[in-house]
């Protein structure tokens, strides 16, 4: 296998693969191209009426890519749901290259100046590669998704990949489709470019749900 470095990382996900490790501890990665792949479509992103209201409570300070490497640190701790992770030592390091590239972002949900929860992915051309999400306090998860899909959405981005589909994204209108068509939607994304940055940082949870249902 060829040495992992963030340039191959970027040039397997243009090919639809990505990488996981077995377990925390593990010293080796392996390559994934699933025969389902999970999705979550911006057109269609669902948001319960019971999230609206938490969103416009504004009960998090919500930031973009101030504690990147913390928010995997927090995603790889065991969780009630959890007991292991795939993002090992060498995964670590790498996300945290490819974020000092600006190739890979953290939406990150704040109270009381601690990190309450978050998530991680990797941005290419008009794609983004949902990484994995992790909460310490209700509802701090959905939120940072939220806030994601805001972003995604005003910044012209065309697929949000979420690799698998759980339960908890389900919610939010995610779901499988083939090998074959996620890579047509795969090639379609690459040849449009999204901008993260172009949704203004700290707005209210009422304005980033307006940049949602008013962006096409």
């Amino acid at each position: 296998m060829a040495r992992l470095t963030p340039e191959l990382l970027l040039r397997a996900y243009a090919c639809g693969l990505f990488p996981m490790a077995e377990s925390q501890t593990a010293s080796d990665i392996f390559w994934v191209d699933p025969e389902n792949r999970g999705i979550l479509p911006l057109s269609s992103f669902h948001i319960s009426r019971s999230l609206k209201r938490v969103v416009r409570k504004d009960l998090f300070d919500v930031r973009i890519n101030t504690a990147f490497r913390d928010v995997m640190i927090g995603c790889a701790s065991p969780a009630p749901d959890r007991a292991d992770t795939w993002i090992n030592e060498q995964i670590l390091a790498h996300y945290c290259r490819l974020h000092e590239m600006g190739a890979a972002h953290s939406v990150e949900c704040w109270q009381d100046g601690q990190l309450v929860g978050g998530l991680y992915g990797v941005d290419l051309a008009g794609a983004f590669f949902g990484e994995s999400m992790f909460h310490r306090v209700t509802d701090a998860s959905k939120v940072a998704m939220v806030h994601l899909v805001a972003r995604l959405k005003y910044g012209g981005y065309q697929l949000l990949d979420t690799q698998f589909v759980t339960e908890h994204l389900q919610q939010f209108g995610a779901r499988e489709i083939n090998r074959d068509a996620y890579h047509e939607l795969l090639k379609s994304a690459l040849r449009v470019q999204g901008d993260f940055y172009s949704l203004p940082e700290g707005l209210s949870g009422e304005r980033v749900l307006h940049a949602i249902t008013h962006t096409s």
